[in-house]
């Protein structure tokens, strides 16, 4: 199954994510299919990209998303 959710990068103590659409078999740091954006908690306000057209087309073809970035998708 595909599912679209954050994948951690950046450093200890500061943490990046990108959103990302990957096999749900995968890690969470592992292999991924498509990057379609970011969310920076640190930054103020919070940064968030998601690129809309590319989410709705997975969203159309079957995956899944995460709650936390159904949240994020609501926010950006």
């Amino acid at each position: 199954m595909t599912v679209i959710r954050l994948t951690r990068i950046g450093r200890k103590k500061k943490p990046f994510y990108r959103v990302v659409v990957t096999d749900s078999r995968k890690r969470r740091d592992g292999g991924w299919i498509e990057s379609i954006g970011y969310y920076n908690p640190l930054s103020e306000p919070k940064d968030i990209k998601i690129d809309k057209e590319r989410l709705n087309y997975w969203k159309g073809v079957g995956a899944k998303m995460s709650e936390r970035v159904e949240k994020l998708s609501q926010k950006a």
